[in-house]
């Protein structure tokens, strides 16, 4: 049985929200919704395209998500790196939709600072109990 600390549960729980709102943001574009606003630059192609590519960087995000809350390091990876993702793609549709770009890169801002730092904080197994950890000690010295 794992324990997780609380900063690891704060962070996937940022990661799923971040996924989820990618997904939306880019089914919406996919679809040309009317709450876009018209005629604006985008560094890649146009709304459609940006729409198909917030949808990906989502759908990676929530399986990142997923695998944080596992607790291994192969979970950790993938949060850092896909929040680094969609922390870039912010950053490039800021032109377009300034306010929701930034929102969304400081929730990765924060996923990335509280996986990179406390990610592996209190995530423990049950070959790490005190009672174990105690009793390599004891016999490590005699």
């Amino acid at each position: 049985m794992k324990t997780y600390s609380g900063w690891v549960i704060f962070a996937a729980i940022m990661l799923f929200i971040l996924g989820v709102l990618n997904v939306i943001w880019g089914i919406a574009a996919i679809g040309d919704s009317k709450f876009f606003v018209g005629n604006q630059k985008y560094i890649l192609s146009n709304l459609n395209t940006w729409g198909w590519v917030t949808l990906i960087i989502g759908v990676l995000q929530l399986l990142a998500g997923f695998s944080l809350w596992s607790g291994n390091l192969y979970g950790r990876i993938m949060a850092i790196l896909f929040a680094s993702l969609g922390a870039l793609a912010a950053l490039l549709s800021i032109p377009a939709y300034p306010f929701w770009s930034l929102a969304i890169f400081a929730i990765s801002i924060i996923v990335i600072y509280q996986v990179s730092v406390y990610g592996g904080a209190g995530v423990e197994s049950d070959d790490r109990s005190p009672e174990r950890i105690h009793a390599a000690r004891r016999d490590a010295v005699t």
